[in-house]
């Protein structure tokens, strides 16, 4: 008889919730289009239509509400972020296809998934609106009474019935304390934001709303760019130096920060939910292995039947052992993904803002305008289903890479065989060392007598070199697969990586709307422009000022410039209209 004890870990309470949060969901649409449309009441239409002639009294009003800016908005980057977590329950769910609002057949769920995303996203629509909006007191009024419902309901669930059906005991206090945490932190953010709405109203404080169109740091980024570089290099930590070095000059936008934390917290649901379902499994082994202890005791100990089931007990012990390191491990490298995906954001915009494409394939230079306005709106769900898909396949490939070495090098020196493993392991080695051998002399002989010259010196090969990269490709396209700034296509086949397409075009998207220098020469236009209106007598010449030739103006400007940037003087044309026949030596004339 098989032993049911082995299921006592999952605790099987049929308490049921007094709060259907299905049906909650389905509810909070209507207080969310209520502050949807009194935020909408206090905007005001920029460009105005036939309409507002009929109703003149409405003076714009009803404009509308842009929850979050995904290209420019670098002010209030964690408050995003915080509002992005609090969505991941529900984002995990609809990642899972488990939340349908509507029984229809397989071929339109997709249509419904989309509905269900549809009204997910207009449930949380408050937390972003109420964030960004310049209504201060309003808004913050509005998002802390809309959070604090949520957070009160979010708890009456848990503390009714913390325990659940599918994953045993505290189930929904594992589940929710993240997307907990984020509420917290949003009901601090809107009190915040009450007090100094508050003091701005009352006169006590100045508003920092105002929306400017070159940010500091990118103000900053532009200054030391035109600056001379110091002649000697502050020196750097190890920590500079091979983790993260922190740059003043510049800032993620709010979109990366809100992905991050809800791929970080939607992976953190994900190796929850692979958890409890290996928990289980290793429950269903234990009573195989009961079964086959009990099978061996009524055969009175047949060796047969031995030497069959302690192989099978080892390796059920083997793959449960590698499982667990293989979990903390491959966890670990995703997390460490996400923060390396940021750097690598911060690395690619600055190339790009140097001009710099090299590290694109060729193909991808010029991405269209169609395909980086999209990947702005699809980039953080590809991300996070990059993250969550690669963590899979990373855990499955490291726990076979690992049950491997157990089987290759642990089990055959706990048995007393590790010096027949070694002798093994040195013919191995060695076949292996002689075949690695003969490729790189063949490799040699074909560069020495079969390949023909190097067309221009600078070549690092010669024509038809041979490379092959299979092997190495397999392995880091394992490793990498989590990645969706890193394509794992060969050379030629990028376009088909949709994700990397994707991070393409975002970086792209976001190089067009934020280069400071473009930001900061439209920045000095607009200023010029305006302080030249701001005058009285604008359109007639100041006489008060002193006249200076414009030859002489530009030719000091190109001093200057020179003077801090000596490269530049080699990229200078010759004027040929002087008929010099050798560029001056004056690098400034």
């Amino acid at each position: 008889m098989l032993s049911a004890e082995a299921w006592d870990w999952q605790t099987n309470v049929t308490c049921e919730s007094s709060v259907d949060m299905e049906l909650v969901l389905h509810y909070s649409l209507i207080p969310s289009f209520a502050i949807i449309l009194v935020l909408s009441f206090l905007e005001r239409r920029v460009s105005r239509s036939r309409i507002d002639g009929k109703l003149h009294r409405l003076n714009g009003r009803f404009g509308i509400v842009i929850p979050l800016d995904f290209v420019g908005t670098f002010s209030n980057r964690w408050s995003f972020g915080f509002a992005f977590g609090a969505t991941a329950n529900k984002v995990m769910f609809l990642f899972s296809e488990g939340y349908l609002p509507l029984q229809v057949p397989k071929w339109a769920q997709a249509i419904v998934l989309l509905i269900g995303a549809t009204e997910v996203g207009l449930s949380y629509f408050p937390f972003f609106a109420c964030l960004s909006t310049e209504f201060q007191i309003t808004g913050s009024v509005l998002g802390f009474l809309y959070t604090f419902t949520w957070f009160v309901i979010t708890i009456t669930n848990i503390v009714q019935c913390p325990h659940g059906q599918v994953m045993g005991d505290y189930e929904k206090i594992i589940f929710y304390w993240p997307s907990l945490l984020c509420l917290v932190f949003l009901l601090g953010r809107f009190v915040l934001m009450f007090v100094k709405g508050l003091r701005v109203h009352l006169k006590m404080d100045v508003s920092d709303q105002e929306n400017h169109f070159l940010e500091v740091h990118q103000a900053q980024y532009v200054k030391r760019l035109v600056r001379k570089p110091p002649e000697r290099q502050a020196q750097k930590s190890w920590f500079q130096r091979k983790v993260y070095e922190w740059d003043p000059c510049f800032q993620f936008p709010s979109r990366m920060i809100g992905t991050s934390a809800l791929a970080l917290i939607c992976l953190y649901i994900f190796i929850v939910i692979e958890f409890y379902i290996y928990k289980e499994v290793s429950e269903v082994l234990k009573i195989l292995d009961q079964g086959f202890e009990e099978l061996v005791d009524s055969s009175n100990d047949s060796e047969v039947l031995v030497s069959a089931v302690l192989p099978l007990k080892e390796f059920i012990n083997v793959t449960q052992g590698v499982w667990i390191f293989t979990t903390f491990a491959s966890s670990l490298m995703c997390v460490s993904y996400v923060f390396h995906i940021l750097a690598c954001y911060r690395k690619h915009m600055k190339r790009l803002w140097a001009g710099k494409k090299h590290f694109l394939p060729l193909r991808s230079h010029e991405p269209t305008s169609s395909q980086s306005v999209a990947a702005i709106a699809r980039y953080s769900g590809w991300q996070i289903a990059y993250i969550l898909w690669g963590y899979l396949v990373i855990h499955m490939v490291q726990c076979l890479f690992g049950i491997m070495i157990m089987y290759s090098f642990v089990l055959p020196i706990q048995h007393g065989q590790g010096l027949e493993m070694a002798k093994d392991l040195g013919i191995g080695i060695l076949t292996v060392g002689i075949a690695t051998g003969l490729m790189i002399l063949q490799i040699r002989i074909a560069a020495r007598f079969f390949l023909q010259p190097k067309i221009l010196p600078d070549d690092k090969q010669k024509p038809l070199a041979l490379n092959n990269r299979l092997l190495c490709s397999v392995l880091l396209g394992t490793w990498l697969i989590a990645r969706i700034d890193r394509t794992i296509m060969q050379k030629g086949y990028e376009a088909a990586d949709m994700g990397f397409n994707t991070w393409i075009g975002m970086i792209f998207m976001d190089h067009y709307h934020t280069n400071p220098t473009l930001l900061s020469f439209c920045h000095i236009l607009l200023a010029e422009k305006k302080l030249h209106k701001s005058t009285k007598y604008y359109s007639f010449n100041n006489i008060s000022e002193p006249r200076v030739s414009t030859r002489a103006r530009t030719r000091w400007l190109l001093l200057y410039t020179l003077l801090n940037n000596p490269k530049l003087t080699e990229l200078r044309k010759p004027n040929v209209q002087s008929g010099a026949r050798a560029a001056p030596q004056n690098p400034c004339v």
